[in-house]
């Protein structure tokens, strides 16, 4: 069953401009699709049309009308003084309204009930139950810890959240809602990283329609069964996710240039034959028409159009000598606001070529974590830089202190370069033209990333401190910055949610949590399997049966022996385990020390398993 049809669909915002033009596509019932394409190309504007948001020029649009239907980018306004509670619970109107009227008629009822009040009553309960009011507790619980939506921020007025907060708390809504088809408009852009893998999970076990718009290309690889690919106002098909069309995407372009090249080279010989012929035909008619035959048979030849290559910018970091080995050093560093304490007696010391990712769930301090670093932040402790370093910094949320100036003028008063030296840098980060006279402040948040870019790459920098950089990025300008900083050989320190990123970059990962940050000397992979190892172990272990005196019931000597023994094993084990937390955060500074002690315990915690294992044979 077809869940989603667009057949020929044209928008266009300017007359002669077209935004989408005789798109094309079906989606079937069930079905998990991606919609790519630069920033820009209408993916938004297509999720609008799809609920009615906004209008279209031409062409048919088809949803189906017995399914409901959710969009995430929008977000709706709710009356004043609502909490996040409120908004949470507004999912359930219908059946928060059955409850309602269940309960005037039980105080009705209370001194006798009518016969008709009986039936409306049950029919109530019956509206309740398949609405999953009964459910709807657990449920409202279950969506706000997957998404990391605190107690504490459910009872805060919805109003008084920020952007990202807001979009978060209406996809629990939406969620909740269960909607038939979801349209998710760049669903993981405020979601910290446990929220993502949640939704991702969430996603996968949903019964119905998913058409989600994504830059984060871990997300597309995990969710969707299929990509379509706007480009020019048409729709291109793959057939996978988002490893499948990466590589498809080559194949064709490989193919239609190899074509087009053998095209070429053909229609060369060709025109090359007819002009001899034409010429030797001059007293000649039979050779004459012969050249003529070709010529036409040439004008015939369907012509392959020549493969398009993405306009892409052409930039590199500027880099600064570095000497010495110790970038810079954090002894007791301590960061509160009021009770609250982000972090406590952080030592960390980073020497020269390090790439470090900062990770942690939202609200953790990542970005005050950086800005006490650069001096933003006030903050107990000390913090050291080694003479020679030189930082750059993108921060997360980009300001610009004359956003009234435009680009042009911004390059030439901010970095006091001449104008062609201004035009050709901007010129090399897409922005030409009538574009380079846009105001600052007009900006799109990806636009304005790009500038701050561009403004920081003219700088000779050996530490690069990146937070969030691929927030509001499209694949192609995020693959662009991956590529530039592939050949910067300083000091990289980011904060990203963006996991592909994070897995390509990081080759140490610093993790805030529980008022501290712990220290991984691996990268992603390697962080993802100790952390899984370690959720294995506190899963195991709290089960652990405390020594029993008394003998289990149908064992032998022996095994009751066995059993004794295990027991005491495994008290001791977790002893040793318990220990090593105190070695390790003795050793953080001493990189050989906390490798050997890192190794130590992993052994150590696989043993504990075995040694559990066996107990639970021998209980058998």
């Amino acid at each position: 069953m077809v869940d989603i049809q667009v057949k020929n669909l044209t928008k266009f915002f300017t007359i002669g401009e077209n935004l989408l033009e005789g798109l094309s596509f079906e989606i079937q019932e069930g079905e998990c699709v991606a919609i790519l394409g630069r920033n820009g190309c209408g993916k938004t504007t297509l999720l609008k049309i799809l609920t009615g948001e906004m209008d279209y020029d031409d062409g048919e649009v088809y949803v189906n009308p017995n399914k409901r239907i959710g969009l995430i980018s929008q977000i709706p306004r709710f009356p004043e003084g609502y909490t996040v509670e409120d908004v949470l619970r507004s999912a359930y109107t219908a059946v928060m309204a059955a409850k309602r009227k269940m309960e005037i008629l039980e105080t009705a009822m209370a001194q006798g009930a009518t016969e008709e009040q009986l039936r409306e009553y049950d029919n109530l309960v019956n509206r309740f139950q398949a609405g999953g009011g009964y459910e709807m507790d657990v449920e409202v619980d279950k969506i706000c810890n997957g998404l990391g939506i605190s107690a504490d921020q459910r009872v805060q007025d919805f109003d008084s959240l920020s952007g990202g907060e807001k979009t978060r708390v209406n996809l629990a809504r939406l969620l909740l809602e269960k909607t038939d088809i979801l349209l998710l408009d760049e669903p993981t852009n405020h979601l910290d990283l446990n929220s993502v893998e949640w939704l991702e999970g969430y996603i996968n076990t949903f019964k119905g329609t998913v058409l989600a718009i994504s830059h984060d290309r871990y997300f597309i690889d995990r969710i969707a069964k299929r990509v379509i690919e706007i480009v020019d106002g048409h729709a291109e098909f793959y057939s996978g996710n988002y490893s499948f069309y990466m590589d498809e995407k080559q194949a064709r372009f490989d193919l239609q240039m190899k074509q087009y090249e053998q095209e070429q080279a053909k229609l060369k010989q060709l025109g090359y034959t007819v002009e001899r012929m034409k010429g030797w035909g001059i007293n000649n008619r039979t050779l004459y028409r012969r050249a003529m035959s070709i010529q036409h048979r040439m004008e015939r030849i369907r012509k392959t159009e020549k493969p398009k290559t993405e306009k892409t910018m052409r930039a590199s970091f500027g880099e600064k000598d570095f000497s010495g080995d110790v970038v810079f050093k954090m002894k007791n560093v301590s960061k509160a606001f009021g009770d609250r304490t982000l972090f406590e007696n952080v030592e960390l010391q980073v020497e020269g070529g390090e790439r470090i990712a900062i990770l942690g769930d939202n609200g953790t301090g990542k970005s005050t974590f950086l800005k006490c670093l650069l001096g933003e932040e006030d903050c107990a402790g000390k913090i050291q830089f080694g003479p020679t370093v030189k930082w750059g910094y993108l921060p997360q949320i980009i300001k610009f202190s004359h956003p009234e100036r435009s680009l042009y003028d911004t390059m030439l008063y901010e970095k006091n370069c001449t104008p062609q030296v201004a035009r050709d840098r901007l010129g090399q980060f897409l922005f030409s033209g009538e574009d380079v006279f846009k105001t600052v402040g007009t900006l799109s948040g990806g636009e304005q990333s790009r500038l701050r870019l561009c403004m920081l790459m003219d700088e000779k920098i050996n530490l690069l401190i990146l937070d969030e950089p691929t927030n509001h990025l499209d694949i192609a300008s995020r693959e662009w910055i991956e590529a530039a900083i592939e050949e910067f050989e300083g000091v990289l320190l980011f904060v990203s949610h963006d996991r592909y990123f994070i897995e390509k970059f990081a080759e140490r990962i610093w993790l805030l949590e529980d008022g501290g940050i712990r220290d991984f000397r691996c990268g992603y992979q390697k962080y993802r399997s100790i952390l899984e190892h370690e959720a294995a172990v506190k899963a195991v272990v709290p089960a652990a049966p405390k020594p029993k005196k008394e003998k289990p019931r149908g064992g032998t000597k022996e095994n009751d022996k066995l059993i004794r023994r295990l027991e005491r094993e495994i008290e001791k084990q977790e002893k040793v385990v318990a220990e090593f937390d105190g070695k390790i955060d003795a050793a953080s500074a001493d990189y050989q020390e906390l490798t050997r002690l890192l190794e130590e315990k992993e052994e150590a915690e696989m043993l504990l398993l075995d040694l559990m294992e066996q107990w639970e044979k021998a209980q058998e």
